[in-house]
């Protein structure tokens, strides 16, 4: 984090902007006093003048985890809910002058059979990872690790979340091998709800409410888990942004998708049975990150 540095002194000012690339949204208001930049895409923000600005970082959602889709033996289960992208906010960062690149995390994407860890937004050389994805419900893939935890996939039990890294999140739920459902993904507001006994899927992790737009919106809730027995139910996202878990069905099991430009993990696959044999199912994505920097 080389070119950050927190000032207490007096006598520097706000940070001065003199132009961006990415189409930013630019509000001048809904903040009296402020110009809000918000990059919901890749792009740049040149500064003339170094100073004070607020900025909020939040990487890519994971996706959730998705059961087995024509393997054999077919065996779909219930999958682990994916770790929200990282958070990061601070209301008096200094900048320096020069262009800052800027990247937006995409949310981890819908995969058979597998997982997607979401991917990291940058402002210049400040960093936040994408959330681990959730584990599927199989013995194919396990939780992942990233700025919130992947919960972990039934098939798995007795297994580890995935961990939250350099503290920009929380973990993910575990399982104990008592339960029938996969576990939440971590939050930045909360770690993911861990099974250990009953057939309903673990709740997402809470994610963390902010209003450096005018809004109080929630930011980085985590995915919930799928289940694996009928009538039981799924894991909720985190703070409503989260995806919710699949349901054991024939149809309509996917795994909720976590809400763009969030950050939220996606919802774990539910049990898809058909014919006697579980056919697989399909977790949800991840909600894609996000870039706000004002100033004034």
């Amino acid at each position: 984090m080389p070119f950050f540095a927190p000032v207490s002194a007096g006598g520097i000012g706000k940070a001065t902007v003199t132009a961006t690339t990415g189409s930013p949204t630019i509000d001048t208001t809904s903040r009296t006093g402020k110009t809000i930049y918000k990059f919901t895409g890749s792009g740049s923000v040149t500064v003339g003048v170094g100073g004070y600005a607020e900025v909020l970082i939040i990487g890519g959602g994971g996706s959730g985890g998705s059961g087995n889709q024509g393997s054999t033996p077919a065996s779909s289960l219930a999958s682990g809910g994916g770790g929200a992208g990282g958070y990061f906010y601070n209301s008096t960062l200094f900048i320096p002058a020069g262009t800052l690149t800027v990247t937006v995390g995409a949310g981890g994407a819908v995969v058979n059979n597998g997982t997607s860890p979401g991917n990291p937004s940058q402002l210049s050389s400040y960093i936040v990872f994408g959330g681990g994805a959730g584990g599927t419900g199989s013995a194919v893939g396990s939780a992942l690790n990233g700025g919130s935890g992947g919960g972990v996939g039934w098939y798995a039990a007795p297994a580890s979340a995935g961990s939250a890294l350099l503290g920009q999140g929380n973990n993910g739920g575990a399982t104990s091998g008592s339960g029938n459902a996969g576990s939440g993904g971590g939050g930045a507001g909360g770690a993911g709800t861990s099974i250990t006994s009953g057939n309903n899927g673990g709740a997402g992790g809470a994610g963390v409410f902010n209003s450096i737009t005018g809004t109080s919106t929630a930011y980085a809730g985590g995915g919930g888990g799928g289940v694996h027995v009928n009538g039981a139910t799924p894991g909720s996202g985190g703070s409503g942004v989260g995806g919710s878990g699949g349901v054991w069905q024939n149809s309509n099991n996917t795994g909720g998708a976590g809400t763009s430009n969030t950050g939220s993990g996606g919802g774990g696959s539910g049990e898809w049975y058909s014919g006697g044999n579980d056919a697989g199912a399909l977790g949800g994505a991840g909600g894609s990150g996000y870039v706000v920097v004002v100033f004034g």
